[in-house]
């Protein structure tokens, strides 16, 4: 079991695990573990840090399950776009998470912050660690979708690669509903298929 240093954040890897249970169902405490296992072998094979990946994956779904009025209320109070609240759950969860993880674990760390921030919709720049959340989430364990087994493949070789996948699916998936798309998934999706494209 890993045993944080407390360079990234004022709590044990237990009471974040426990507070973080708390907060959610089983079914997605259970994604969260995927997510954590997930993280931290894609950290390892691509030299990020294994402590930060598992704190931003505990952390990337804590604010799923809250009701939008209480999004509203931390959106509002940190001065976040709010235009996302058109957008419900899965765009708002990610930046109020981040909010959280601030005021309930004392998180200071950008990147962690924005690893969570980020792992939903993507960013036209990622770090390492941003990158590996957002593949992670994607290819945990507990996800059975058409195409999760290539994605799987996909980030085993090639991290970036793996980003850009997720988010042709993911955006594939949003037209065949006819969901509208924020707008800083299209952004994000622009800059990482011209890369792609580039190499």
């Amino acid at each position: 079991m890993m045993t944080y240093t407390n360079q990234y954040t004022t709590v044990t890897r237990e009471a974040l695990l426990a507070h973080v249970q708390s907060k959610m169902s089983t079914k997605r405490f259970k994604h969260v573990l995927g997510v954590e296992k997930t993280a931290i072998a894609l950290a390892e094979k691509y030299g990020s840090s294994e402590e930060a990946a598992s704190i931003a994956a505990l952390i990337h779904d804590y604010a799923k399950e809250l009701p939008m009025s209480e999004m509203k209320s931390v959106i509002e109070t940190a001065g976040l776009n709010p235009e996302m609240l058109n957008f419900g759950s899965e765009i708002c969860h990610g930046p109020v998470a981040t909010e959280l993880a601030k005021k309930d674990f004392g998180i200071t760390s950008e990147d962690i912050l924005n690893a969570i921030r980020y792992h939903t919709v993507g960013a036209v720049q990622m770090s390492l660690l941003e990158k590996i959340i957002f593949v992670a989430d994607f290819i945990e364990p507990g996800r059975s979708f058409p195409g999760v087994d290539t994605a799987r493949a996909i980030a085993n070789q090639d991290l970036d690669e793996a980003v850009l996948f997720e988010m042709k699916h993911t955006l594939t998936y949003l037209i065949s509903i006819e969901a509208r798309i924020y707008p800083e998934t299209i952004l994000a999706y622009n800059a990482w298929v011209t890369k792609g494209k580039k190499n």
